[in-house]
């Protein structure tokens, strides 16, 4: 009896002090690899009361700096030195305790693919294609719905989630290549775990995990893979403002300071001038950068030192991991804009030929021009940031091709506005774009006009910059009626099975929509072998009665485009624009694919665009 006791007390002590030992939960990020310009890895582990144990590791080229405990007990931060001599493979990471090993992690240091770190950015050789991937094509039906994940397919609400996924997208990637698409940007695709509302992408709760209703992680890089065999290109949106209310790490904060405003939030001012603004003040400043853009997106501490070095490494590991070829950096202001451009120099020191496009959602370019490369700002910010994406152009093409012509109105927004290029280092490298997955659909703005929608692409896809065009452009979507983003993320017809209407197919395609995705088409391919429009010359000519003319040009070649917004076909007179056509008598109209024997007079069909490929 006595032994069955001491049997069961053993028992009961083995128990207990298994359960007291400590359970790791998370190491992010998960793996490294071997190679990187910067020798500096810290990792974020947590487990219960992991702090309480000590770290050891041995395997060559590879030392422990420094181990870093902060308030809560559950995590620890491991600052690892990876030199130059260490070589791709395994190593245990052990947490001790009384001398023990209670948890080991086998950490791998992957090889880095053959040419990562001079990979090309997308640039101005690029048009990018814009997806809102819950709305584009369901090419895996059994994920609309996954166990786990809080809310569930419901293709009825315009706010729910439809069941577009990556596979879809891979499935129809011949359709974007065809029409003439160099590069494919995602709205967010990492895991969204919340109640309602999720589809967009914007409340991240999982920095290194694919939705699964997306798809996964693996399924994510295969599109990046297939994407670079067809010599395109895959840009991540990101985002380091915020995180989803019901991200893992809200019930169990690493440090008290890791959110701004908690658990009291306030939502941000919205005050994004603070940042230039010589004359604010701290408490405005704060009440922007630190106040929560929505309920449901709690605001992040860039400046909490461990919560900026996470940031940084996780944007990094998913250029390397998904072969990235571009950033776009949402709500770009809002984040703590020293560690944003620290963010920038750790991302272009591992590439220096890569690219990042941030949003600074404002009309006046002084404010975009402060955050560019280059910029030599007043207050001595230096940004770095390659590419903005050039909201007032958008503004200016917008209201200008709606607008009589009248003084300062018309098409004299679109000419004033590409006049203050002299505010930008670099406006060769902003996006420019007719419409995002943000505002009304570039067809309702323009009062679902054919004819002007196809002035505004055309000028957006031979002006300087990189083009973006939002999924549905090619064919006409609109959201008449209503500013409902779930309406302008509306699903891409042929994309669900059942749908009446087969974009892909063409079937069920009026002839408007013909029209018009042969009007991307000839524009995009023929824009691909162009260097004359992707980095040649600008000059523009002030708009007359109704027609702006503008050249792109260099030492091979010059191009011309003439925007007609007048109802009526007009004939063009060129003695005007001599100084760029003298020695030109001909010229290849590439919109109507025809020759044009006397360019001394052109004629240009009501609300309509030439393109001349100019002829000695």
């Amino acid at each position: 009896m006595n032994r069955l006791i001491v049997v069961c007390l053993s028992i009961i002590l083995s128990f207990s002090w298994v359960k007291a030992q400590p359970v790791l939960e998370r190491v992010e990020p998960m793996f490294w690899w071997a190679g990187m310009k910067n020798p500096n890895l810290q990792l974020l582990i947590y487990g219960k009361d992991i702090s309480k144990t000590e770290v050891g590791l041995n395997y060559p080229g590879v030392s422990l700096a420094s181990v870093s405990r902060v308030e809560n007990p559950n995590y620890l931060f491991i600052n690892l030195l990876i030199s130059d001599k260490a070589k791709p493979g395994s190593f245990e990471i052990r947490f001790n305790k009384g001398g023990e090993t209670v948890q080991e992690y086998k950490y791998e240091l992957k090889a880095r693919e053959k040419g990562s770190s001079s990979r090309q950015g997308f640039n101005n050789s690029d048009v990018i294609y814009l997806i809102t991937p819950d709305r584009f094509a369901n090419g895996n039906p059994g994920n609309d719905s996954v166990e786990g994940m809080k809310e569930k397919h419901n293709r009825a609400d315009p706010t729910g989630r439809h069941g577009g996924d990556i596979q879809g997208i891979i499935d129809h990637l011949d359709y974007i290549q065809n029409l003439g698409f160099t590069a494919v940007w995602l709205n967010p695709v990492l895991e969204n775990n919340m109640t309602e509302v999720s589809y967009h992408g914007y409340s991240t709760t999982d920095f290194y995990k694919v939705d699964p209703r997306f798809g996964s992680n693996e399924k994510y890089r295969e599109l990046s893979s297939r994407l670079k065999k067809r010599g395109m290109k895959l840009i991540m949106d990101m985002i380091f403002n915020h995180c989803g209310s019901e991200h893992w790490w809200m019930d169990d904060l690493p440090t008290p300071d890791w959110i701004n405003n908690y658990p009291d939030y306030k939502i941000s001012s919205h005050r994004r001038t603070v940042n230039q603004d010589p004359h604010a003040s701290l408490s405005d400043i704060r009440a922007m950068s630190d106040g929560w853009f929505v309920p449901t997106m709690p605001d992040l501490n860039q400046r909490n030192p461990f919560l900026a070095t996470y940031l940084i490494q996780n944007s990094i590991w998913w250029v390397e991991y998904a072969g990235l070829g571009g950033i776009r950096m949402d709500t770009y202001p809002y984040s703590d804009k020293y560690m944003m451009a620290q963010w920038v120099d750790r991302v272009l020191e591992e590439y220096p030929d890569f690219n990042i496009v941030g949003e600074e959602w404002s009309m006046n370019p002084a404010i975009i021009s402060y955050w560019q490369r280059g910029k030599k700002n007043a207050d001595g910010y230096v940004s770095n940031l390659p590419s903005l994406m050039d909201f007032p152009l958008q503004s200016a093409v917008s209201r200008g091709l709606k607008e009589k012509e009248e003084w300062g109105k018309g098409l004299i927004r679109i000419y004033e506005a590409l006049a203050n290029d002299f505010l930008y280092p670099d406006p060769d490298n902003l996006v420019v774009f007719p419409d995002n997955h943000d505002m009304s659909r570039f067809f309702t703005q323009e009062g679902e006009d054919v004819g002007l929608l196809k002035l505004g692409v055309a000028f957006f896809l031979t002006t300087r910059g990189i083009p973006q065009i939002y999924y549905g452009t090619e064919i006409l979507m609109s959201n008449t009626g209503t500013e409902e983003h779930g309406v302008i993320r509306s699903d891409f017809p042929g994309g669900w099975e059942g749908d009446t209407i087969n974009v892909f197919t063409g079937k069920g395609l009026h002839k408007q929509q013909k029209e018009m995705l042969s009007f991307f088409k000839t524009i995009l391919n023929w824009r691909k072998g162009k260097k004359v429009v992707h980095s040649g010359k600008l000059i523009h000519f002030a708009p007359e009665n109704g027609i702006y003319v503008y050249f792109r040009y260099n030492k091979e070649e010059t191009v011309m485009v003439a925007l007609n917004k007048n109802e009526k076909e007009a004939q063009l007179h060129t003695a005007r624009f001599r100084e760029v056509m003298d020695g030109y008598n001909s010229g290849y109209e590439v919109i109507s694919s025809s020759e044009i024997q006397n360019i001394s007079q052109i004629t240009i069909p009501a609300k309509s665009a030439v393109i001349i490929e100019l002829k000695k």
